[in-house]
């Protein structure tokens, strides 16, 4: 009985992460940041790790400072670690945190070129990239794929292991 009360809460907070993420998609920038605030304080810093990463990751786009933004995909990502550094690779909840890595490493990749910290954003682009190949061939990885190439682009940077990112670019 107390583990069905857990999952219920469980899957409650991950609606309401949803419905807020719905939010902003619809426009609703503000309501959907206040929202995720709220819930971020319910939960807390030391609250369960997968609902600390999935909002901190779509806390993050609800930011307009770009500091800000790397701050709470930072955050996204110091919660995935937490999560697959305490379950099993098998356990579900970590197999998730799992997914989520191409894209944190590449929002914070974006995040730092905001910033104009190439070389962090490099560092992060890589990571991106090879947490990228374990991801199916379903929307999801090839959105991440496609993401990934044309921030590439962005930095003038190409993975030669691609053959669609073309020959390296000279540097200057």
């Amino acid at each position: 009985m107390v583990e069905r009360q857990e999952q219920a809460a469980s899957d409650a907070v991950m609606t309401r992460i949803g419905q807020s993420v719905m939010l902003h998609h619809a426009g609703d920038r503000e309501e959907a940041r206040g929202r995720l605030l709220d819930l971020w304080t319910e939960i807390g810093e030391d609250g369960d790790p997968l609902h600390r990463c999935t909002l901190a990751h779509y806390m993050a786009d609800t930011q307009d400072d770009p500091a800000d933004e790397l701050a709470w995909d930072l955050r996204a990502l110091s919660a995935a670690e937490e999560l697959t550094a305490d379950r099993p690779a098998g356990h579900e909840d970590a197999s998730a945190a799992r997914a989520l890595y191409p894209s944190l490493h590449l929002n914070l990749a974006a995040d730092y070129a905001k910033l104009g910290r190439r070389e962090a954003a490099r560092t992060h682009l890589r990571r991106a990239r090879t947490a990228a190949a374990a991801l199916d061939t379903d929307t999801y990885g090839e959105g991440i794929r496609t993401a990934i190439r044309r921030l590439e682009t962005r930095l003038g940077e190409n993975d030669p292991d691609d053959p669609r990112s073309g020959p390296p670019r000279q540097r200057s």
